[in-house]
């Protein structure tokens, strides 16, 4: 495919020139060797660090490159002789964008829009771009994202690659609204995969962490731009699912996008916020969150809640009745571009801020959040919320987390980042796996590796067919990472 030049894409035979909420309601309401020149190596004698967000398990590598094309990650592939692994914007928390003593490619670089068309609400980006950049682009064409994460700081291919979600009500995982990928192979390959050309790789490579080929191109599906209108709802948990049934779901209530919180320490009521489509004028007039806004007072906010001992009756006595009764009207792409800046502390030397998530069959919702609860307080680990979001069954990756209709658990929580509280997180995040299993559920890939391998095998039983995709096209296993290394 023949890309435009970066400062333009094509519309109709002409171009187009490129161009909430707080803390509060984020963290209460709730995610080579021989390059050309341009590339910019980076090479020591010593290994190289690779962190993510959190500042757990930094990985060694030999070696970073920081591609500005496909062509050189073509080369960077075909000329390193050892493991590969790829990393954007390092928000996943267990090593999953590195392998150690081998070639980090970074694509935060190819960051470049390819074409445009307004007309068919599509869209093609380069692997590194960040959903706020393509936002940047789209929004003044009335266009929108159609399925992304709740913060807008992730890359395009990285959302990809793990198949990531947000709370978009009946949409499922991003996975769906892919069109197309361009990929590098572990020959240094070029090639282009949809639901139609080489199926399985475009499967296998969706939700597929980065060892099927490195993403360079993702092709996506838009939504129009809306006005959407904020609803919040308290009830009892055990009262959700039917609320859910008769307030969400219907067509009728317009509903974009859905989220309920659950607050400790008892975890047995649901704060739920939905955004309908609205033909109600917009309170706030700004169209993005702008980029240079700080977030002093809400991370402020954000340690007290951790931090103090009457921390979590501060959020359930003030913080969360302060945010309801709310009833803001915003345009969706306001809502779409909330920056994971404000859940950043002070310092992640001593304590950081983590998320893992387990994906529930709905009949099951309850009580899988009993027994979640239970395993937090008999651990005494610091949950500050639990988002319920939605999903249906994923239709297109080959590793889904969604295998039937599921609400799906965000577990927000603060933990010390020393070895002894690495393995009592450990302990815990088990027991949380284990209770997911027994209520027919999964849970999700892009955090810490606490799962041991038959908990892997039990939440994905469709490994072996991923690992036989990849067996034809890396027979020799130089895609990879820490996540991989551990269960592939």
């Amino acid at each position: 495919m023949k890309k435009q030049a970066p400062d333009s894409a094509t519309h109709g035979g002409r171009d187009i020139p490129l161009s909430r909420r707080t803390l509060l309601a984020a963290a209460m309401a709730g995610a080579g060797l021989l390059l050309v020149a341009p590339a910019r190596v980076v090479s020591e004698a010593t290994p190289l660090s690779v962190e993510n967000a959190t500042r757990l398990y930094t990985v060694k590598v030999a070696r970073i490159v920081a591609p500005r094309s496909c062509e050189e990650v073509r080369r960077a592939v075909r000329d390193w002789p050892g493991d590969i692994a790829v990393g954007g914007a390092r928000y996943s928390m267990g090593g999953q964008v590195a392998i150690a003593l081998g070639l980090h490619i970074d694509m935060r670089q190819m960051n470049r829009l390819v074409w445009l068309r307004p007309e068919t609400r599509t869209v093609r980006v380069e692997a590194g771009m960040r959903w706020r950049d393509l936002q940047d682009h789209i929004d003044g064409h009335q266009l929108s994202v159609r399925t992304m994460q709740s913060f807008a700081n992730f890359t395009v291919g990285g959302a990809v690659s793990v198949n990531a979600h947000g709370r978009y009500v009946g949409h499922g995982p991003v996975g769906h609204s892919v069109r197309a990928l361009q990929m590098v192979l572990a020959d240094g390959q070029v090639v282009e995969t949809d639901r139609q050309t080489r199926p399985e790789l475009f499967r296998a490579a969706i939700g597929g962490y980065g060892a099927i080929g490195v993403i360079t191109e993702v092709e996506l599906d838009l939504d129009d731009n809306a006005r959407i209108e904020q609803r919040m709802t308290k009830m009892p948990l055990r009262d959700y699912p039917a609320w859910f049934e008769r307030e969400v779901r219907p067509p009728e209530k317009a509903c974009l996008l859905h989220n309920a919180d659950l607050l400790p320490p008892a975890f047995d009521e649901a704060w739920a916020t939905n955004w309908c489509f609205s033909d109600k004028p917009v309170t706030v007039p700004e169209r993005l969150i702008p980029r240079d806004r700080t977030y002093r007072t809400e991370q402020s906010l954000l340690w007290a809640v951790s931090e103090l001992s009457n921390g979590d009756a501060l959020q359930r006595k003030y913080v969360r009745p302060a945010l309801f009764g709310k009833s803001d009207v915003v345009w969706r792409n306001h809502e779409a571009s909330l920056d994971a800046r404000m859940l950043e502390p002070a310092s992640r030397d001593a304590s950081t801020y983590v998320l893992q998530e387990y994906f529930i069959p709905a009949a099951q919702c309850l009580a899988f959040a009993a027994d979640m609860a239970q395993v937090i307080r008999t651990h005494g680990a610091k949950v500050l919320n639990v988002s319920i979001r939605h999903s249906p069954r994923d239709e297109v990756s080959m590793l889904p987390w969604a295998r039937e209709e599921v609400f799906s658990f965000v577990v927000y929580y603060k933990q010390g980042t020393d070895a002894a509280a690495k393995e009592a997180v450990g302990q815990w995040t088990r027991e949380m796996i284990d209770a997911a299993l027994k209520h027919g559920g999964t849970y999700y890939l892009p955090y810490q590796l606490h799962a041991s391998a038959a908990q892997f095998a039990a939440a994905y039983p469709q490994a072996e067919a991923f690992r036989a995709v990849k067996r034809t096209v890396d027979p020799q296993g130089r895609l990879s990472n820490s996540l991989w290394q551990r269960y592939l």
